[in-house]
């Protein structure tokens, strides 16, 4: 099996070239009637789930899935209002063709870079806005839909819910607003990031930095407070260089995990009162 391409466009353009050279028909991801057809049975059975539905929110890449569904919907109940969701990094829907350089982005799955020949007359024809969010919503979305409904959704399928999150896209006044969720391809290595920020913006990790006389006790007895008002310890770091430290002085960064930013405070009036000097960096 072949494997290559940094992105959909480069790895298009590979899969392109080896079918033409083993002679193997090529299925394109969005840009090819059949496929637009049948994506759009998504928007058929939505009909068919919620009786008094009124607009659907779908990522928007290439566009196969989104004009598809809209096609579909708009065919059976032309009131029903569709919106697609880009990535501000890459929108070409939006902001036009994308240079081919590559563009990190939790949304890769739909990083396409430019509209598809069959699909953007499609879209433009039959979709009734086109928003884009930015990478922090995709975040937030992402956090939200596993801590709340333990849905593991990538940052392409998760846009729609960033659009509501944001205020990008209201919910309709009357009738049933659907969010399509698309893929799960998530980068392991990305949720512990995921978390660690989510935690933080939630108030829930609490971030400090003290100095200590660097004698044998000198931690201990400051996480034994932190321990006594029930934070759980995540992480000590030593500071040894960069601050103008007496010669019996060290400082230590200390991150630990709270349940709000009131449990915060009294951790650090609890530490202050016992003569500690320390900062909140981060989780007030």
């Amino acid at each position: 099996m072949l494997e290559g391409g940094d992105n959909v466009d480069s790895a298009i353009i590979m899969a392109l070239a080896r079918g033409a050279e083993a002679k193997m028909a090529f299925c394109h991801p969005f840009d090819d009637v059949d496929v637009v057809a049948s994506q759009g049975t998504l928007g058929l059975e939505l009909l068919e789930d919620i009786d008094d539905l009124a607009q659907v929110i779908v990522p928007l890449g290439g566009g196969g899935l989104l004009s598809g569904v809209a096609i579909a919907l708009k065919l059976q109940k032309p009131s029903i209002r569709v919106i697609g969701v880009q990535i501000s990094s890459c929108a070409p829907y939006i902001y036009g063709e994308i240079a081919p350089d590559p563009v990190p982005t939790l949304a890769d799955g739909i990083a396409v870079k430019k509209p598809g020949i069959i699909t953007r007359p499609l879209v433009n024809k039959w979709v009734d806005e086109i928003v884009a969010v930015d990478e922090n919503s995709v975040a937030d979305a992402m956090m939200l839909l596993m801590e709340h409904s333990r849905l593991f959704v990538e940052g392409g399928g998760a846009v729609g819910v960033s659009a509501l999150l944001s205020g990008r896209v209201t919910p309709a006044k009357t009738g049933t607003t659907c969010v399509v969720l698309s893929g799960g391809n998530v980068d392991l290595g990305l949720i512990p990031n995921l978390i660690r920020r989510h935690e933080t913006e939630a108030g829930r990790r609490l971030i400090v930095f003290t100095r200590l006389p660097d004698r044998p006790g000198g931690l201990a007895r400051l996480l034994t407070i932190f321990a006594n008002m029930e934070a759980n310890l995540i992480e000590v770091q030593h500071v040894r260089e960069g601050l103008d430290f007496a010669v019996r002085e060290t400082g230590v960064q200390i991150t630990v995990e709270v349940r709000g930013a009131e449990h915060a405070d009294l951790i650090l009036n609890a530490a202050k009162a016992e003569g500690y000097e320390i900062t909140a960096i981060t989780g007030r």
